[in-house]
């Protein structure tokens, strides 16, 4: 007799708003699976219940994946189909689901993808900016040293940038990102994108802290970020040769002095002296071998 054989994990992405975005595979998808494990097992409820389909749900959030792992996992090498989903887009990207599915490559069992919407590649198509290379960043972390990499992350890098953030944290971030050297840097502020009160801004990071500093913002945000614009100078010290470099640690001293942070101080000596991010870096250094020359 036959071993039977093991069931498929289908990792099914979802509209991010407008329900009419749903393909007929999702629905094919949704409809054939033998049990269905949700981010929200009320709001899958409901997309299931708009479509017609019937299927077991279990929930399978950011706090309980990892109980859930031998148990989705049982159900696969048993045989069952079972669906992941998460709320709106696609699992395991910035959602639930990652553990899952690398436990089912792991088992090599089937794992196959059923694209859905997403909001990366809508906001990047709607931003006008280059496509070809980016960089997915997340949510940036909230607070303390992950932040501080996190923007160091984003300012360092030369192609776009697509981050998440909550609705009431956007403004912070812009400040943040303007305070790490990006004030002129081009964005698109994306909320609410295939929603009735849609909404894309574009402008400079600073004029859409401007914007958005102390605003009342509600839906889903993703923010989108032109890659850094070059001068033609490489990164070491060649085009700094006519700098006053007394100048330029008096400068360090003063801001120093003041309680701005070395992020801070990078960003000032870009914007006076036409520094890249690296040599001004460098040069926020200074304070640290004064004072430990005293």
């Amino acid at each position: 007799m036959s071993e039977r054989p093991t069931g498929v994990l289908h990792v099914i992405g979802t509209p991010i708003g407008n329900m009419s975005d749903i393909s007929d595979r999702v629905r094919e998808s949704l409809g054939e699976v033998d049990v269905c494990y949700a981010e929200d097992t009320r709001h899958t409820g409901k997309l299931l219940a708009r479509l017609g389909i019937r299927v077991p749900l279990r929930s399978l959030h950011a706090h309980n994946e990892s109980s859930r792992l031998a148990e989705v996992l049982d159900r696969l090498v048993a045989g069952e189909s079972v669906a992941l989903v998460s709320d709106a887009g696609t699992p395991a990207v910035s959602d639930p689901g990652r553990r899952v599915v690398a436990a089912a490559h792991e088992r090599g069992l089937t794992v196959r993808p059923v694209p859905g919407p997403s909001a990366v590649t809508a906001a990047l198509s709607a931003s006008g900016m280059g496509a070809d290379r980016f960089l997915f960043a997340g949510f940036p972390p909230r607070r303390g040293g992950d932040r501080d990499r996190w923007l160091e992350l984003v300012t360092g890098i030369d192609c776009t940038v697509v981050a998440f953030e909550a609705p009431g944290r956007l403004g912070r971030l812009l400040l943040d990102l303007a305070g790490a050297g990006l004030a002129d840097r081009e964005a698109v502020v994306c909320r609410e994108m295939t929603k009735l009160h849609e909404e894309l801004v574009r402008g400079s990071i600073a004029r859409l802290a401007t914007v958005y500093e102390g605003a009342t913002v509600k839906g889903e945000v993703t923010l989108v970020i032109s890659g850094s614009v070059t001068s033609g100078k490489g990164e070491g010290e060649a085009g700094f040769e006519g700098l006053d470099r007394a100048q330029i640690a008096a400068v360090v001293a003063e801001l120093a002095g003041g309680g701005l942070s070395r992020r801070a101080i990078s960003a000032r000596l870009q914007e006076r002296f036409g520094l890249t991010r690296n040599e001004a870096y460098r040069h926020s250094l200074t304070q640290d071998a004064g004072e430990q020359g005293d």
